[in-house]
């Protein structure tokens, strides 16, 4: 199987290649649009600013081949938000794969710290990404935006208010918490991702 890494202005791009290797794969990692039209699967991964990533797929064309692409397609952290269609993160406009806008959080009491950074419970699944799961369980986030809930919401969670933990339109898929970093029950969502 190939599966195609997006190479882009994002971090924590290696953690998630060291995961698919756990899981028998050694992905690529590129922005070469041939390389990414012709994978298997693809995979917006990474921790970044949703302007200067915007920025980068734009002058090197990749937004288009995104949006076009046909077989599975996982995004990560700010892979998510940069499916959604606009990003208060330097007011910035997304490839619209999700029409769902990126809102910061805000906190309400002193309690409330942004970046949101921890585990943090999961629910309320509804697609192939969460095969075999539980009702609820435990991953890793972190992050300063969220998505809020809509029809494109495939589980859920909640810190200062429900919002949205993944996504799904047609063969894009989007996970806001860091499956690479959330133990075997992120290796579980990488696996199922790769059988989809």
């Amino acid at each position: 199987m190939k599966v195609a890494i997006l190479k882009y202005k994002a971090g924590n791009i290696y953690s998630v290649i060291n995961s698919l290797r756990r899981l028998g794969i050694d992905p690529i990692l590129t922005d070469d649009i041939q390389e990414i039209s012709s994978a298997d699967k693809v995979i917006l991964p990474g921790q970044g600013e949703a302007r200067s990533v915007m920025n980068y797929l734009n002058s090197h064309n990749l937004n288009k081949v995104i949006c076009d692409l046909h077989q599975p397609v996982l995004g990560i952290c700010i892979g998510m938000q940069l499916m959604c269609r606009h990003s208060e993160e330097g007011n910035t406009d997304c490839l619209d794969i999700f029409h769902s806008d990126v809102k910061r959080f805000i906190a309400k009491s002193h309690y409330d710290k942004i970046p949101a950074v921890g585990w943090n419970e999961i629910s309320n699944f509804k697609s192939p990404l969460f095969k075999n799961f539980p009702e609820k369980d435990f991953v890793y986030f972190i992050h300063s935006y969220y998505v809020p809930i809509s029809d494109y919401t495939i589980a859920s969670t909640n810190y200062i208010l429900p919002y949205s933990a993944a996504l799904n339109y047609k063969n894009f898929y989007a996970v806001q918490f860091h499956p690479e970093k959330s133990g075997n029950i992120g290796e579980k969502i990488l696996s199922n991702f790769l059988s989809i």
